[in-house]
C-alpha cells in the first residue's frame, strides 16, 4: 500500500521493553508486515513500558517524517489490578493522541487481565496495528 504520490507510507513504533520476551517477537512480525504492506519503518523509539507510550507516541506524532504511530506492548495479569490500570490509562491516552496530532496512533497491545501463555498467543496484535496504521492514514 502506498502513498497517493507513490511513496511508501512512513510508520513509527513505540515499543515496550517489559515483557520483551514478547514484544521482540511483536516488534518482528509487525516489521514484517509493514514490508509486506510496502511500508516503511523510519523510526522507533523503546520505552520501559506500556504505561510509558504517551510521550514517545507525541514526539513521533509531531515529527512530519512518520505519517502513523503503532503500538507494541503487552500487558500479563500480575496478583493485583496493576495490569487493568495500566492498559486502561494508556489506552485512553494513545487514543487522545491520534485525536490531538490528527495522526493515526494504533493499538498494538495486548492485555490486560491475560497469562503469559496467552501473551505469547497474541504476538500477532503488532500485525493487526501495522494494517490499521496503514488502512486508515490511506482512508484518511
Amino acid at each position: 500500500m502506498d502513498k497517493r504520490d507513490g511513496e511508501k507510507i512512513r510508520l513509527g513504533f513505540v515499543v515496550a521493553e517489559f515483557n520483551r520476551d514478547i514484544t521482540y517477537q511483536m516488534e518482528i512480525l509487525a516489521k514484517e508486515h509493514a514490508a509486506f504492506l510496502g511500508a516503511d519503518v523510519v523510526k522507533t523509539i523503546y520505552v520501559p513500558g506500556v504505561f510509558d507510550m504517551p510521550l514517545a507516541i507525541k514526539n513521533l506524532a509531531l515529527d512530519d517524517e512518520v505519517d502513523a504511530v503503532v503500538t507494541i506492548g503487552c500487558v500479563i495479569e500480575g496478583a493485583t489490578t496493576h495490569d487493568e490500570i495500566v492498559a486502561q490509562h494508556a489506552t485512553r491516552k494513545i487514543a487522545d493522541l491520534a485525536l490531538e496530532y490528527n495522526k493515526p496512533v494504533t493499538l498494538g497491545i495486548s492485555g490486560p487481565r491475560m497469562s503469559r501463555l496467552e501473551a505469547h498467543e497474541r504476538v500477532d496484535y503488532a500485525k493487526r496495528a501495522v494494517e490499521a496504521a496503514v488502512k486508515l492514514y490511506e482512508r484518511l
